[in-house]
């Protein structure tokens, strides 16, 4: 029997996530298998930093993969969650550097959690560069400014040279850019 599935737009909170990421190491557990998800973007603005108060999804990357988005599946239906609250969209973002902690992230008897380094998801969130537009657009905005707060970044150049010590200069869009040049120059920093 499937159950109501959230509206789109609806966020989740962290209570949410932690209920989520406890059944899925209780499922593993319940299978003798230990699973590892790296976390990204908003799920570690909540988790990790307490930036934000919810997220719309969990971007991560996990393994072993097949299991783990089989019993993601299960439990979105068991917790009415969207069937993709834990989803690996992330791929196309993820750098050749890809370095990770677990911070302060809680841990699972059968699920370990890391994150990216605090650089690293900043270098992410600004090649994203998502400004939203509506209140159903995502953006990235409030994020990047926590970070770079986070990390005392004094200029642009300073977020710039640092997202290109993870993403080749030719990836990096001119709209990304402008968006971490306009921060610094309309004073938001």
């Amino acid at each position: 029997m499937m159950n109501a599935q959230r509206q789109p737009g609806a966020t989740m909170t962290r209570e949410q996530i932690l209920a989520a990421l406890s059944a899925l190491s209780d499922e593993l557990g319940k299978r003798g298998v230990t699973g590892e998800v790296c976390r990204f973007g908003g799920t570690v603005m909540v988790l990790a930093f307490t930036a934000r108060l919810a997220t719309k999804d969990v971007d991560a990357l996990f393994q072993p993969t097949q299991i783990i988005r089989e019993l993601a599946r299960r439990i979105a239906d068991e917790q009415h969650l969207p069937a993709n609250w834990l989803n690996d969209g992330v791929k196309g973002f993820v750098s050749a550097r890809h370095e990770t902690t677990t911070g302060n992230l809680p841990q699972f008897p059968h699920l370990r959690l890391t994150m990216p380094v605090p650089e690293y998801l900043l270098a992410m969130k600004c090649m994203a560069a998502r400004v939203g537009g509506t209140t159903d657009e995502p953006s990235d905005v409030a994020d990047i400014l926590f970070l770079i707060r986070h990390l005392k970044l004094k200029s642009a150049k300073d977020v710039l040279d640092l997202v290109g010590h993870y993403y080749p200069a030719n990836q990096i869009s001119v709209k990304t850019q402008y968006l971490v040049e306009g921060l610094f120059e309309e004073g938001q920093i």
